[in-house]
């Protein structure tokens, strides 16, 4: 817009708005297409991991709000790419993403630090938001166990195998007997608690939030010693021979760490194992990404060897620390190709940005566990030790 004499101040307004508007697209742009170069990611290349930008306000929300833009203008169609894991994995791998501190991440961490964002209360947003999605589309993406956690690939083919190997590894490292007593904090839609009844003839009582989670589990189990609560797992109860947290850890937040080694402390008999299955971080924060709180996991974090060891200090004997991240990238691949051949029929009752935030969660977790940067644990403690020694099984 050109500049004259007789301009009125309107105009002048509007030609400095416009010019501003401009310099701060471009050094987006360039800041953002930097960013994409140094991790060897062209805009409108021909490699697989390449991107196509469809609206170019995407440099902008991106340079503002980082891991939440760069998601939701994925949701909004702003851009594609072929593929979105070996995307992610390459921004990781190259050092370049994620480094600046955003809004979206400092309005989360002073969140976190002013509040119990897993209150009882809190607890309940995630249950809500993505656990009671519907049975049936779980169903199809995770197979026949309904495991939701990292499947164990160790002399596995399919996807409902290295479950059920998974499943027997925690059994095999619980070193569960015939007769014993299990609880279980957080229990999905049942799996650990019938595989353990059936196959190694315990008992099992069961926490967990989620309405429809619990409906499944109950009639999954019914007829065999298991009882599942709809409460809390703070609010768990007695004496048991085994404790289990399977894949619970990832919503019950650094301020509730102690309060859940508690409660499997006192529930455990002396010399007792307690097992803890958890995604975790490489470092200690108070927070999860921006996008991830906001549309798949409210309030959730991942938990750090700091925090974890703090808070089980005093309480256990760590036993043995189990780091198997790598086989949670395949577990992924294989929910997201389950998902996305299903999609057709839930497409009408979910809505395309459904499908895209969706794709979204499940790829660019794929390509975080592939470029290392989350790791997925399986912690064993014990209760003033095992007599003898703990062996460990893989």
């Amino acid at each position: 817009m050109e500049l004259r004499s007789q301009s009125t101040p309107e105009q002048i307004q509007r030609a400095h708005h416009s010019i501003k508007n401009r310099i701060s697209k471009d050094f987006a742009k360039d800041k953002i297409s930097r960013m994409f170069n140094g991790a060897g990611i062209s805009v409108q290349g021909k490699n697989k991991w390449d991107i196509r930008v469809h609206d170019e306000r995407f440099y902008n929300r991106i340079f503002l709000k980082w891991s939440l833009g760069f998601g939701e203008s994925y949701m909004d169609g702003w851009w594609d790419t072929e593929a979105l894991d070996q995307l992610i994995h390459r921004l990781y791998t190259s050092n370049t993403a994620y480094k600046k501190s955003n809004f979206p991440a400092k309005l989360d961490m002073y969140k976190a630090r002013l509040i119990n964002q897993q209150s009882k209360i809190r607890a309940q947003k995630v249950a809500h938001v993505h656990y009671d999605l519907g049975n049936e589309m779980y169903a199809d993406m995770l197979g026949d166990t309904m495991q939701y956690t990292c499947a164990y690939w160790k002399q596995a083919q399919t996807l409902d195998e290295a479950q059920a190997h998974k499943l027997d590894l925690i059994c095999r490292k619980m070193h569960l007997q015939k007769g014993e007593k299990i609880l279980e904090l957080g229990c999905g839609w049942g799996g650990f608690a019938k595989f353990a009844v059936e196959n190694y003839g315990v008992e099992v009582d069961a926490y967990n939030i989620s309405k429809q989670q619990v409906e499944y589990a109950r009639k999954r189990t019914r007829g065999i010693p298991v009882t599942i609560h709809l409460a809390d797992y703070r609010d768990a109860q007695g004496t048991y021979d085994k404790v289990a947290a399977i894949g619970l850890c990832e919503h019950v937040g650094y301020k509730n760490y102690a309060a859940l080694m508690e409660v499997a402390h006192r529930c455990l008999k002396k010399h007792g194992i307690f097992l803890l299955h958890s995604i975790a971080n490489n470092f200690s924060t108070t927070h999860s990404d921006p996008w991830f709180n906001k549309y798949i996991f409210p309030n959730g974090m991942l938990p750090s060897i700091k925090q974890l060891g703090e808070t089980m200090e005093g309480l256990f004997v760590m036993e043995d620390w189990h780091n198997f991240g790598p086989d949670y990238d395949r577990t992924l691949m294989e929910w997201y190709h389950n998902f996305d051949r299903h999609w057709p029929i839930y497409q009408e009752k979910y809505g395309e940005r459904f499908y895209r935030m969706w794709k979204y969660y499940l790829l660019s977790l794929a390509g975080a566990f592939r470029a290392r940067r989350i790791q997925l644990w399986q912690v064993v403690m014990s209760k003033d030790g095992v007599p003898g020694g703990y062996e460990s099984v893989r």
